[in-house]
């Protein structure tokens, strides 16, 4: 437990420490702080909690803070990483009851990624508050949307306290073909969907993309202060790998690596911020993957020297000025191991098709495969302005 708090502590320091390079987004209040708006419509229900570690009002968690005010929760809902935050990517995590508050925790990223219709006999109203970072294999939504399938099917009411998207003043990225659906990718949306938690609720809810075009009970609570032209910087790491602005940022180019046979940093103090492989043709950086509690116990090639690029001092006003799927590092890790296809299957389900896959197979020109993706770009650009909550972002002001 103490290297467990040791880690945690290493990352709210290096989350801090990023947001230092930049003034903070003032007067931006998610959802969560604004209880005024919202504690009446829990008094006197009997309520469920999808929550995280992120899941805060002015420091204090969410759960605590409702319990504190007399809300009766019946249970907490956790997604992949766990309640507090500590299970590693993809670690199935079994249900349990929380220390700290007596309450059950039923994980939604274990034996089950939909609650059980049982789960919700006892339930009026389930409360989601938990952070995104607006990337599409980012797996928040995607238990998001099974909390609210489970809603719709037992008529249950779903509020959503809303948070700001840190990769919100962008779209970007190929819209996933829905033959490539998996929990990584769910809905056919970009790589890159620039919508809060609540807005892209809201069209999974209308678009009819439930089972069966089912559509649940949804209401929301907006952010104050908050547009997409907004650069918010997270107070709390989203996950593990994700430690500071700078990760979160090159996340959705770097997350497309994950589906090849490259190191991403998982196992370094610097996850999503470089890359690496043992056999790379690559001269003067290296680095060691190696067993970090909490976050990576047994990353790729660990313990072997990879030799690979190192972004950790790409500047961050790069990547918001200049806001891109940025493809050239995919291209750069093929043409540094030009003995071997460094692609895994997986590669498909990040990717949401296999057309990027080809195209980069075949030296297709890295605009030519952007201009290819323009067309599904326009349409979902028309559809996602019908959901939007909040001001959208201008081009202009980059």
């Amino acid at each position: 437990m103490r290297h467990l708090l040791g880690a945690t502590l290493l990352l709210l320091l290096g989350f801090m420490s990023c947001q230092s390079q930049h003034s903070a987004e003032k007067d931006i209040v998610p959802a969560a702080g604004r209880m005024g708006e919202y504690l009446p419509r829990l008094q006197d229900q009997r309520i469920a909690v999808v929550a995280n570690h992120t899941s805060r009002v002015d420091g204090v968690h969410l759960v605590d803070t409702l319990l504190a005010r007399g809300v009766e929760i019946a249970k907490i809902f956790s997604p992949e990483h766990g309640f507090r935050g500590t299970g590693e990517a993809g670690e199935h995590i079994a249900s349990y009851t929380d220390s700290l508050t007596g309450l059950p925790v039923v994980s939604l990223y274990g034996r089950s990624k939909k609650p059980d219709l049982s789960d919700l006999e006892d339930v009026e109203l389930v409360v989601f508050d938990i952070q995104d970072v607006g990337v599409r294999f980012y797996t928040y939504i995607s238990t998001m949307h099974y909390v609210m399938e489970a809603c719709a099917q037992t008529n249950t009411r779903f509020l959503v306290l809303d948070r700001p998207n840190p990769n919100g003043f962008y779209v970007d990225g190929p819209v996933l073909d829905t033959q490539y659906q998996s929990f990584v990718g769910m809905h056919p949306i970009p790589l890159v969907h620039g919508m809060t938690i609540a807005e892209l609720g809201r069209m999974i809810n209308e678009q009819g993309w439930l089972k069966g075009g089912l559509r649940c009970n949804y209401d929301w609570v907006p952010c104050k202060n908050y547009t997409h032209d907004s650069l918010y910087r997270l107070p709390v790491p989203p996950s593990p790998n994700l430690p500071n602005m700078r990760s979160v940022y090159l996340y959705p180019s770097l997350g497309l690596l994950e589906g090849t046979v490259m190191n991403v940093g998982r196992g370094t103090e610097t996850p999503f911020q470089v890359f690496g492989h043992p056999e790379m043709r690559s001269e003067g950086f290296t680095y060691t993957p190696r067993a970090i509690e909490g976050a990576s116990t047994n990353p790729k090639y660990k313990g072997q020297v990879c030799r690979g690029i190192n972004l950790r001092d790409y500047p961050l006003d790069s990547l918001t000025r200049h806001p891109r799927v940025r493809l050239k590092w995919l291209q750069q890790a093929m043409q540094l191991m030009p003995e071997r296809d460094i692609f895994l299957p997986f590669f498909k389900n990040l990717s949401g098709n296999q057309e990027l896959l080809k195209q980069l197979r075949s030296g297709v020109p890295l605009e030519q495969i952007r201009q290819s993706w323009q067309p599904q770009m326009k349409d979902f650009m028309q559809m996602r302005s019908k959901y939007l909550i909040y001001e959208d972002y201008t081009r202009s002001s980059r």
